[in-house]
């Protein structure tokens, strides 16, 4: 399966919204240096479908606010 966020970094709250099926956007007290803000990413996707975090994957954008992830769930 595969979705989509747009991460804004360094904010005071944290959020995590579903814009539509597949699509996020997400605000994240980490700063976008040193793979931080990406590994929160994957931390925030895994707590929302409730899977393990080396079954999500940042497949293109890790250096830009727009980012697709693959997720390996069963099943689909």
């Amino acid at each position: 399966m595969y979705i989509k966020v747009t991460v804004t970094a360094g904010m005071n709250k944290e959020k995590f919204l579903e814009k539509k099926r597949g699509y996020f956007d997400a605000w994240v007290k980490e700063e976008a240096e040193r793979n931080m803000a990406n590994t929160r990413i994957i931390e925030l996707v895994s707590e929302h479908y409730q899977i393990p975090k080396n079954k999500v994957r940042i497949i293109n954008g890790h250096t830009h606010r727009s980012k697709l992830l693959s997720l390996d769930i069963e099943g689909e």
